[in-house]
């Protein structure tokens, strides 16, 4: 019985779109050509592989002339947020917290690198109260009625 067809990119399939996505679209030899590594990949099995990444809805083709002119339907940025969410939910049951901190905790971080984190929660905090403030009367979630900020969970660690 054959494999059920995952809908996450395998590392082959991943190598082809890095190259839709940077160079645009283009044949299987213009893929070909493009494509690094060592030994080269036959022309059937890139062939092979973009049409299974045409079934999984990451690419189409168009015609022109004789040749398949292959183009990416989904952009880099969805398809990597997508491999994320499929990771989170996988071994992190969903809380892109836990994601943070396991990578926090395997490889640690210099006070740059965390300055530059720091900022971006920030931001990302900003971004929320504001949406929070528009849809909800009365005092926003995560400020108590005197307009003090309440601790979450990840600013008590």
């Amino acid at each position: 019985m054959p494999r059920k067809t995952s809908q996450t990119l395998t590392e082959a399939e991943l190598r082809i779109m890095q190259v839709l996505w940077q160079k645009g679209p283009g044949t299987v030899q213009q893929i070909l050509d493009i494509l690094p590594g060592n030994p080269a990949l036959a022309y059937n099995t890139v062939l092979t592989t973009i049409r299974i990444l045409e079934r999984k809805g990451y690419v189409e083709h168009s015609k022109d002339g004789r040749a398949h002119v292959f183009n990416p339907l989904v952009a880099q940025e969805e398809a990597s947020r997508s491999e994320i969410r499929r990771l989170v939910s996988r071994f992190f049951r969903n809380s892109h917290e836990d994601l943070v901190l396991n990578i926090l905790e395997d490889r640690g971080v210099d006070p740059k690198e965390l300055a530059r984190l720091r900022k971006m929660l920030e931001h990302s905090d900003e971004n929320t109260n504001a949406r929070s403030e528009e849809n909800a009367p009365g005092p926003s979630p995560g400020k108590m009625a005197t307009g003090k900020k309440l601790i979450s969970r990840s600013d008590a660690r």
